[in-house]
C-alpha cells in the first residue's frame, strides 16, 4: 500500500442494494472511505454511514466533476475510486497489500473488470478484460471533466491483471435504460465540444458499435447476453450523436431560424 495509507472514493445515487459491499471491500485496504451521494431517496446515505464511510451530499454535477468534488475530502493522496456497484476482488486486495505504491513510479493503476448482467458474466462483446483505472495519485491525476464515462487523466499508468467485480446491470431492462440515459448524457458533452455532426452520424456510429461488439468482439457467441449487450451499446452510441445533432440544430434554429435535421 503506502506508508501514509489509502483512501476510497465512491459516487452514489440510490445504491442501497450495493453500497455496503462496495464500502466493505474498500475497507480491506483503505482506512478512509468517502461517499459523494447525489441526493439519494433510498437508504444509501444511512447504510454508507453505518458501514463507516464519510458521506458528502452533492447534487449530481456530472460523472467527472462529481468525483473531482470528492477528492479534496479524502485523507490520503493515493485513492481507490469505485462505482457503488463495484467491489474489489481478492487478487486486487492482495496486490494493494503487497505493493508500496509510491515505489512503483506511476501516477495511476489500471485493473481488469468483470461485468455482470444479473448474476451472469461473459468475456465476449467487449465485457472482458475491460481495463479501467481505479487507483490514482491525486497529486498527479484527475478525472476528465465530462458528464458520463469519465476517465483518469494521468501520464504514467501501470496496467495490472488484478480484478474488480462490476454488477453492471440488474437485467435487460436496466441495460437498455442505462443505454438511453448515458447516450443522452454523452450527447451533452459531444455538443458542447462543437464536434461536426451530420444527419447520418448516429446511424454510422450505432452500426459501427454493433459490428464491433457483436462481430469483432464475438458477442454472437455469448447468446442472448451477447446480443443484448451489443444492441445496448449500439443504441447508446446512436443516441449520443442523434441527441447531440438535435441540440446543435436547436441552437441554430434559435440563432438564425433555420432547421436542418
Amino acid at each position: 500500500m503506502t506508508k501514509e495509507g489509502l483512501s476510497g472514493l465512491v459516487i452514489a445515487f440510490n445504491e442501497e442494494l450495493r453500497i455496503v459491499d462496495c464500502i466493505r471491500s474498500l475497507f480491506e485496504v483503505c482506512d478512509d472511505v468517502v461517499v459523494v451521494d447525489s441526493c439519494s431517496t433510498d437508504r444509501t446515505v444511512e447504510l454508507a454511514e453505518c458501514a463507516g464511510a464519510t458521506v458528502l451530499k452533492q447534487s449530481f454535477l456530472g460523472d467527472g466533476p462529481q468525483r473531482n468534488f470528492g477528492i479534496p475530502h479524502c485523507r490520503h493522496d493515493w485513492i481507490i475510486n469505485l462505482d457503488a456497484d463495484e467491489v474489489l476482488e481478492a487478487d486486487f486486495v492482495d496486490f494493494m497489500k503487497r505493493n508500496e505504491l509510491d515505489s512503483l513510479a506511476v501516477d495511476a493503476i489500471a485493473s481488469r473488470r468483470r461485468n455482470y448482467v444479473g448474476g451472469r458474466t461473459t468475456r465476449l462483446a467487449g465485457q472482458y478484460p475491460d481495463y479501467v483505472v481505479r487507483v490514482f495519485d491525486r497529486r498527479k491525476a484527475r478525472f476528465s471533466n465530462v458528464k458520463v464515462h469519465t476517465r483518469i487523466q494521468a501520464a504514467r499508468i501501470l496496467r495490472t491483471a488484478v480484478h474488480i467485480k462490476h454488477h453492471s446491470y440488474a437485467d435487460y431492462a436496466d441495460l437498455f435504460a442505462r443505454a438511453v440515459k448515458y447516450g443522452a448524457w454523452a450527447a451533452d458533452d459531444l455538443a458542447a465540444r462543437g464536434v461536426p455532426i451530420n444527419r447520418f452520424s448516429g446511424v454510422l456510429h450505432g452500426a459501427t458499435s454493433l459490428l464491433k461488439h457483436y462481430v469483432v468482439k464475438m458477442g454472437f457467441l455469448a447468446g442472448a447476453d451477447g446480443l443484448n449487450i451489443s444492441l445496448a451499446k449500439a443504441l447508446s452510441s446512436y443516441l449520443k450523436y442523434a441527441h447531440a445533432r438535435e441540440r446543435l440544430v436547436r441552437t441554430k434554429v434559435l440563432s438564425d431560424g433555420q432547421s436542418d435535421l
